[in-house]
């Protein structure tokens, strides 16, 4: 089995707000991978004395820990179960009911000897490749089909569409998003390799166009995740009009999880 997995901060001034984990049972039977993306909250107050650092690991802790230990339990009640822990380390000391309490998009996998079972919520991605190597993407794609014009201001977006039917979902304090997530099982004779990835590095496609996800997926296999977040680097330096960044941030946290299974 082959894996690798690399995270870049946006700005190394900053925390890194991705989490990342590759798991491999003791039983040496499977394994699982975690991927989640803070997301950076507006300036001023959102409730929490933590910050989203602080969250992501402590999320993508628990469900690095549950995915493996708990392997009788669907991925959704172990998102649903990891959320409800994680609230309870801070609900004493912080406002959890504030639509910016820390929050992140998931990516979850999870495989055995007989099935791949996986996990997508907001807008990071997962990459399934088939032995023939054809590459199927497993999105949720709610946060895209938004109208930007409903996107104009923190305060809108809070109050209408974050964590709200209509809108999109992330992981912060409710576990019941978890049944709000993408998921399926596919046996495992049919996936190849998985790859997970932050928006940070999935820019190469979905903002710079530079190819397909099976373009990279190869970039991954044949060049390795740092020369894919490389590239993205590459394209948000010469982007010196934002024709492509547009409002997003120059750089953002870039990760990219690989396994071979």
């Amino acid at each position: 089995m082959r894996t690798e997995l690399v995270s870049k901060p946006g700005d190394p001034a900053r925390p890194n707000e991705d989490f990342a984990a590759v798991a491999l049972p003791a039983s040496g039977q499977g394994g699982s991978l975690v991927v989640l993306d803070g997301v950076t909250p507006p300036r001023g107050e959102y409730g929490c004395r933590h910050s989203v650092a602080w969250f992501s690991s402590r999320l993508g802790g628990t469900l690095t820990e549950l995915s493996v230990s708990e392997r009788h339990w669907a991925l959704s009640e172990v998102l649903a179960q990891a959320i409800s822990r994680t609230a309870a380390s801070h609900d004493q000391t912080c406002d959890l009911s504030h639509p910016r309490t820390p929050q992140a998009t998931v990516v979850l996998a999870r495989w055995s000897a007989e099935t791949v079972e996986y996990l997508v919520l907001s807008d990071s991605a997962l990459l399934l490749t088939a032995p023939d190597g054809t590459v199927t993407p497993v999105l949720d794609d709610r946060l895209s089909r938004v109208p930007r014009a409903t996107l104009t201001s923190a305060a809108l977006t809070d109050a209408t569409l974050r964590n709200r039917e209509g809108g999109f979902f992330t992981a912060a304090a409710d576990p019941s998003v978890a049944s709000r997530a993408v998921t399926g099982t596919l046996p495992r004779s049919s996936v190849h390799s998985l790859a997970a990835l932050t928006d940070g590095a999935t820019r190469w496609v979905e903002k710079f166009h530079e190819g397909d996800w099976t373009d990279l997926l190869s970039v991954v296999r044949k060049e390795g995740a740092a020369a894919l977040v490389q590239r993205v680097r590459t394209l948000e330096a010469a982007d010196t009009e934002r024709t492509y960044l547009g409002r997003s941030k120059r750089h953002d946290d870039a990760t990219v999880v690989y396994a071979e299974l």
